[in-house]
């Protein structure tokens, strides 16, 4: 099989961490965060139930932000950077989808070769010090059905994959992408069982074979 564009999710994809829950732990709040993200990703709670819920306990500010995307690129899945070159090489557009915090995404994109207006992610708002004040709250990526949302945008006429760990993920099937699920950092039973494609291969380089 082959596609023209290439959608990948963020946390427990391109990066080994969780962002938000990252940044839960960082202020002493990172086992009840877990338990949420958990739920949302599995699909036992609707993702607008916990986001809103999440972001106002932690209140990130940009220093936090800063923090935690370098952690995404220290923590970057093995084969991550030799997929996205391998790639962009060949002339496929590829694009990040991710219900992660977009500042905190971006370095982590720009180290991979992406323009910042191929990252889809949820903006989050600051006040002139820097503290946090509050999310783009008419984001897709913070509700239900949103990665549909983005990839019937992208989709067009052309032929789309979206890799990535959890139930927000499958949601591109809805806006006929093709899914690969990815469960070499989490596995996780909804996605093992409904992607199109399953792998808990450490490395994300065994996509290629299935996308090019």
């Amino acid at each position: 099989m082959s596609f023209d564009v290439v959608c990948f999710d963020c946390d427990s994809t391109l990066s080994r961490i969780e962002g938000i829950d990252e940044l839960a732990r960082r202020v002493g709040l990172g086992e009840e965060m877990s338990k949420l993200t958990d739920a949302a990703m599995n699909g036992e709670l609707p993702l607008e139930a916990v986001y809103e819920r999440r972001l106002s306990l932690i209140k990130p500010d940009q220093q936090s932000i800063a923090w935690v995307a370098d952690l995404y690129i220290e923590q970057i899945v093995d084969g991550v950077k030799e997929v996205f070159a391998t790639l962009l090489a060949q002339g496929k557009t590829v694009h990040i989808i991710s219900g992660g915090l977009r500042q905190a995404i971006l370095p982590l994109a720009t180290y991979l070769g992406l323009p910042e207006s191929h990252v889809h992610a949820v903006d989050v708002h600051f006040n002139d010090a820097g503290e946090y004040l509050g999310f783009d709250q008419t984001s897709p990526l913070a509700r239900t059905g949103g990665k549909a949302v983005v990839v019937a945008n992208l989709k067009t006429a052309t032929s789309l994959v979206m890799i990535g760990d959890g139930k927000t993920d499958l949601e591109a099937k809805q806006a006929g992408a093709y899914v690969i699920g990815f469960g070499g950092v989490v596995d996780r039973a909804i996605v093992r069982e409904s992607a199109d494609f399953y792998s808990t291969e450490a490395s994300l380089t065994f996509v290629l074979e299935h996308i090019l």
